[in-house]
This record gives C-alpha cells, structure tokens and sequence, in this order.
C-alpha cells in the first residue's frame, strides 16, 4: 500500500474590512492557503467567494471537520463561535484498476471506500482492495505529485469447493484456486491436491474439487513356485516319472504402497521386494526301464514293451483333409489300412515301428501327420475302399523288437 503523506503549510492573509467589529471570524482554508474573515455571511459558498476563492464540481466544503452542504445556511450559533473553520478538500485524480480494465474519477472522498462507492462500485465480502477499504485519501498529495492515487480492485466471485463429498460455496477474489482454498480453511497440505490445480487461476465455472490423498504401507508375503527339472532314471519304469527330490516354493516379502483418494484405493505399487527364501527344485526322473510284456488284445496274444494312450484318427487317399487326393506316405508307400502316421519328431525315431491299436488291429509307422499336436495323437491309414472313421482315445502298444533308439520322454 502507498503510504499517504500530509503536508501542512500555514500561510496567513489577513482581509480588513470595514465591518462592525461585532461580525463573526471565519477561517477558510484552501490546501496551503488560509484566509480570515469578520463577515455578516452565513452561506459557505458566498463565504467562498468573498474570500476569492472559486469551488470545483467535485470539491467539497467542510465545516469544523464535517462536510456541509455549498448553499446551507450556517446558523448563528455556529458562526457565533470564534472557532469557526471552513475547509476545501479539492478533488483530485483516482486511478482504480480492475481485472476489467481501469479508470479515472476526480473525487474529493475520504477514504478509499467512498471512491469506490462514488465509482458504483458494488461491494461485498470476499473483494480484495488496495490500499484496504478504510484507508486515507491524500489529495493534496496527488496533486503536489500530479500522479494519480491508485486503488487495486479485485471482486470476489462465487466459487463451490467439492470436499469431503460437500459442496461449499464462498466469495473469494484471490488470484489463484490455491489462495482461495487457504482462504476458506482448506489449504492443500502433504499428499492432497485439487482439480484444477493449486497454481493455476480461477475456473471459468467457478468449480472447484479437492481430492484428499493418504497412503499406507502393507507387508505381503509372495511365494516364488518351485520348478521341475527331469532326470533320466533306470530304476523307473519306462513313460513313468517318480519324484526323487521334493520341490520346495520360495518366499519373498513385498513392501507395498497403498494409495487412496477420497478413501477409494486407486494403486498399488511394489516399492522393494526382499527374498527370504529361495524355491527349490523339484527332481522327477522319467523311466528307461524297459520290460518286456505280453497280452491278449481282441483275442490276439502280442508282445510288446510300451503302452501308450493316444488320440486316434483316420485317413485315407481322399479323405487326407486337402482337396486333392493323396496316396503317397513319407515312407514312399502306397497309403492302406495298417500304416499310422504320427508327429514329425516321432516318425523320425519310430519309422517301421510295428504298433497294435485294439479295433484296427497290426500297424507300423509308415507316414507324418502334420496336424498330431498338442497331445499323443496316431493318425490310422485307410484305403479309400475300406475306410473307416475314428476319433477316439485307445492303447497303442508298441511292439517288439525294442528298436535302438528310443523316446524315453513322449512329449
């Protein structure tokens, strides 16, 4: 605020006149001019101009201190008295600056509050002004620096905080939505934040959200599973596994920050994780045992030495699942019932291996089944002339002579 200064000076002129002696004193004073009359005059503006002094538009006369009207006539009891002073407050220039622009009135107010009421100014709780509202006008200041006496005007607007699930309304004139909640008793302090931001200036819609942050931190155990490793073994028997080391799961402790606005958990992150126990693995050895059988299937007495369940399907020439018809195998021959195409992988270990499956009867290797994935899958070959269609699951018994190389794992 720009301190005010008053300056007094005292310059005395005397006006004699021939006038009873008995006529009133009058003290007019005019900024640094003072002049003494001994007048029979009872209205100020007569006064004014007996002591050759002219009134501006927006001057005003005081009496003892208190403003009287230009053409009020004094009564014989104020003139009586010998201490009778009329003043002129001359109006002077005042710059008011609003958000909306700015302008000059000349105006011999009092104090800031009365310029803004001569400008029309409508106030209310929340304005902001500067200088404050009960604050001196110098006008004899303005004019000696003939630079205008400025008043900062900012009015408040009607602004609704979403709080805690409640809407406040307030008045505030501040510059930004941070000021205006600290103004209303809800400072944004440690995590919590507002929408629009703290820093920025009021919205346009006047509405404004504060989001309550807290966090919290939670400890939580995390098991770490165990993984399997496979290990030939010949004391198992073949397309069997046996455990020959449990596993064990590992452990590791997490530190967790929680976050919640307005009570609401919106995240979760995993700020250190801290092994406590390691996992340990599991051993299964797979067997290479391999025993020699015999059983009657479908009233047929076989040998064999592996058994295995299998998704069985069929095929034939023109019924290969293309277009075109096919009699060809991989092995170079002619596709008929009692060959079986399997896997690629398989067929390049297990080519000529004889096989007995219950239902088709005595097989052999013979051919690639592109499509035998994902499970343990024999494709049956037909002719076109006998064939038959399968889908199902049966025994798939492998046959002796145990060849020399062997899949001990069917993956």
């Amino acid at each position: 605020m720009r301190p005010i200064r008053w300056l007094t000076f005292t310059a005395i002129i005397f006006l004699s006149a021939c006038q009873p002696s008995n006529s009133p004193i009058v003290t007019i004073i005019d900024d640094d001019k003072i002049t003494t009359l001994q007048t029979d005059e009872r209205v100020p503006l007569a006064l004014l101009n007996q002591a050759g002094l002219t009134l501006n538009p927006n001057d005003r006369i005081l009496l003892n201190g208190i403003p009287i009207a230009h053409d009020q006539s004094l009564s014989n009891s104020l003139m009586s008295n010998s201490l009778t002073t009329l003043q002129i407050r001359r109006a002077a220039n005042v710059l008011i600056i609003t958000l909306e622009g700015q302008q000059t009135i000349q105006t011999s107010a009092f104090t800031v509050g009365e310029v803004l009421q001569e400008a029309n100014t409508q106030l209310q709780a929340g304005d902001k002004i500067d200088p404050p509202i009960n604050s001196p006008v110098s006008t004899q200041s303005v004019q000696s620096s003939n630079s205008p006496f400025t008043i900062y005007y900012l009015p408040a607007r009607i602004l609704t905080i979403n709080v805690n699930a409640q809407h406040l309304p307030i008045l505030s004139s501040a510059e930004t939505i941070g000021e205006a909640l600290a103004e209303a008793g809800i400072p944004l302090m440690g995590l919590h934040y507002s929408l629009p931001s703290g820093n920025e200036a009021l919205p346009s819609d006047g509405q404004i959200k504060v989001v309550r942050v807290s966090e919290s931190v939670l400890l939580a155990q995390k098991p770490i599973p165990f993984e399997s490793e496979l290990e030939a073994s010949a004391d198992v028997p073949l397309d069997q596994t046996q455990i020959l080391q449990p596993g064990e799961n590992g452990l590791t402790v997490q530190r967790i920050r929680i976050r919640y606005e307005d009570g609401n958990e919106i995240s979760r992150v995993t700020e250190d994780e801290t092994l406590v126990r390691p996992p340990k693995t599991r051993l299964l050895g797979y067997g290479t045992k391999i025993e020699i059988k015999t059983a009657v299937v479908d009233g047929v007495e076989i040998e064999y030495w592996r058994a295995v369940q299998m998704y069985a399907t069929s095929y034939s020439p023109c019924r290969s699942g293309t277009d075109e018809c096919h009699g060809g195998t991989a092995s170079g021959q002619t596709l008929k019932k009692g060959m079986a195409g399997l896997r690629h992988n398989w067929y390049l270990s297990m080519q000529g291996q004889r096989l007995y499956i219950p239902g088709y009867g005595f097989s052999s290797v013979e051919d690639v089944c592109g499509g035998c994935v994902g499970k343990p899958w024999i494709d049956l070959g037909y002719s076109d002339n006998d064939y038959e269609p399968w889908s199902t699951w049966v025994t798939v018994y492998f046959l002796t002579p145990v060849p020399a190389n062997v899949i001990y794992v069917l993956e």
